[in-house]
């Protein structure tokens, strides 16, 4: 039997939006996910369970909130490889903790398939636009096989060879992320209370010490307190959480990260967590 579909599992904010830019390149998809509406809405091709997505495709992408997901669509009651595994490629797209991607080969690799990590690097506009960056670790045959589709969706493609390299990489990016959130919107709240107009804090910053990606990208978020999700606080938290991790298992330290992933915790304390990331600056800001 020859396979020419891709099969796709999470159509979540992100995954949503890849989806629809690969379709508008051309890709064919069969899809599961949890709420079906959702593929419904999308007009794709849905199957019942993981297990039969497996039986139709050779390649599933999924991307899901993290590592217990994956972990459930995978390995779980009829989770992928209760399917037709043999041979076959599952590329998770999920950020997920570093020792599951590597326990996720290894199971893999013994039912004979295999299993490429590929964390992403930017949300929304970038997965519209077919900017997003990828890092992947795994078989460098199989990623080879993958690319072409990873070239419609992804602007940088960047290939780390063995597993778990690429989502340490993501983790310690989005150490970077949320500290640079976190500072920024704790720097707009202190501007505003001393007295000064947010649109006039966030245009100084930007062409001053806060110039940054992030300040670019959340810019608008920030001045209209519009925080519809691209990448939310729970995302973010989650992934500090999984840094926290690394550094333990590194012995290293950090004397920023605790404080970091506190602020997210505390916008979680006070029902944020679906909101943006950015809306950690409802946190600093007092009226």
């Amino acid at each position: 039997m020859s396979f020419m579909k891709i099969g796709f599992i999470g159509l979540g904010t992100l995954g949503r939006e890849i989806v629809k830019r690969l379709v508008s390149q051309g890709v064919e998809l069969i899809v599961w996910n949890r709420s079906k509406e959702r593929a419904k809405q999308l007009g794709l091709e849905l199957v019942e369970t993981p297990k039969d997505l497996m039986s139709m495709v050779d390649k599933v992408f999924v991307i899901v909130s993290d590592s217990e997901a994956s972990k459930k669509v995978v390995f779980g009651k009829d989770g992928l490889v209760k399917g037709d595994i043999q041979g076959k490629t599952i590329i998770d797209l999920t950020t997920n903790h570093y020792r599951y991607v590597v326990e996720a080969e290894k199971e893999l690799k013994q039912k004979g398939a295999y299993y490429l990590e590929a964390p992403l690097l930017g949300s929304v506009v970038p997965a519209q636009r077919g900017e997003l960056t990828v890092l992947v670790g795994g078989d460098k045959n199989k990623f080879e096989e993958i690319k072409g589709i990873f070239e419609k969706f992804c602007r940088n493609i960047i290939y780390l060879g063995e597993i778990g390299k690429a989502t340490k990489l993501k983790l310690i990016n989005n150490m970077v992320l949320g500290g640079y959130m976190a500072v920024l919107a704790e720097a707009i709240a202190i501007g505003e209370k001393a007295g000064l107009e947010k649109d006039l804090l966030l245009e100084v910053l930007s062409n001053g010490a806060g110039r940054s990606y992030v300040l670019e990208v959340k810019k608008q978020k920030l001045l209209e307190e519009n925080f519809e999700p691209h990448f939310s606080v729970d995302l973010i938290y989650k992934d500090l959480d999984y840094a926290q991790d690394l550094l333990k298992d590194l012995k290293a330290f950090s004397m920023s990260l605790q404080n970091v992933k506190e602020a997210y915790g505390l916008a979680r304390s006070k029902d944020l967590g679906h909101l943006d990331f950015s809306a950690v600056y409802k946190i600093f800001k007092t009226d």
